[in-house]
This record gives structure tokens, sequence and C-alpha cells, in this order.
């Protein structure tokens, strides 16, 4: 099932994939990480100028990691603004994607986070440096196959 956005994105030849509507009825889209600068872009001058938030995930072991961008579109006299997900998917190997630092500025601390916990690169991001952990730090936190150096349960300590 296509929402508004979708539709107007087929109509204009922008290429996504639709991936329905969350428990709240936002839409949300797929962008693949090389159409994502473009389409953000596209976005912010078609009225989607409030980034609520940016979050990332990985999405299986062994597999792809997801960035995740959730855009409001306000416009004055509205009591219900239009909201849109947008997910882009990035290969565990080379996890690369465009900022949206220099569309929404808001972004910048939490793509820092993503890239500091998952390890997505963020082309473009003008200080895109570790903001949670040490500058020491191997690895990467928040995906599934990490393993903890070091790591021993509180019973072990006995």
């Amino acid at each position: 099932m296509q929402g508004s956005l979708s539709t107007w994105l087929v109509k204009h030849g922008l290429i996504h994939r639709s991936l329905g509507f969350d428990y709240q009825g936002i839409e949300t889209l797929q962008i693949k990480p090389g159409d994502w600068h473009s389409i953000a872009v596209i976005l912010y001058v078609y009225g989607y100028n409030y980034l609520r938030s940016q979050c990332a995930y990985d999405v299986a072991p062994g597999g792809l990691l997801a960035s995740v961008y959730h855009l409001t579109r306000i416009e004055y006299g509205v009591d219900h603004p239009e909201e849109v997900c947008i997910k882009v998917f990035a290969s565990r190997n080379n996890p690369r994607i465009p900022s949206a630092f220099w569309i929404w500025k808001g972004v910048d601390f939490q793509e820092r986070e993503s890239f500091d916990m998952l390890g997505i690169f963020y082309d473009t991001h003008p200080r895109l440096k570790r903001i949670l952990m040490p500058e020491s730090w191997i690895g990467w936190p928040l995906r599934k196959d990490y393993i903890s150096p070091h790591f021993y349960e509180i019973q072990d300590a006995h």
C-alpha cells in the first residue's frame, strides 16, 4: 500500500521502496544510500523541514545496518503535520551513507552516535568522531555480532 509521499515520488520518477505504514499510520520508505542525499534535499524543499529524530540499528547478525530518519512536514495553521519515516540500509562491510547534516543541522549528534555505536560512516559529516565511547575503543558496541573485550558477568567475579 502506497502513501501520498510514495505516490508523489513515483510521479516524479524518484526511486524508492514503500514499506507501508507503522502502527501510528506513519508512512515508511526505503531509500538506497546513493539516492539518499538527493531525495533528502527534495524532501526538505517539498516541506519536510523538521527532523524529529535519527537513529540506527543492526537488522540481523551479519546483515544490513539501517539508518532511520523521522521527518515532519510543518505548515502554518496545520493541526496534524505530515510525518514520514525514511530507512536507508547499508551493507555491513562498507556502511556508508551520505550525511543529512547539511540539510538538517539537528542530526549532528544523532549521526555521530550512530557512527559510534554501529560504525555507519556518514559521508560529508563535518565532525564524525566518537561521541559516547573513548576514541581508543575498538569495534561497534551495538552491532549484534559485537564481542566485548574483557567482559565477564558479575556472578563470575566471585
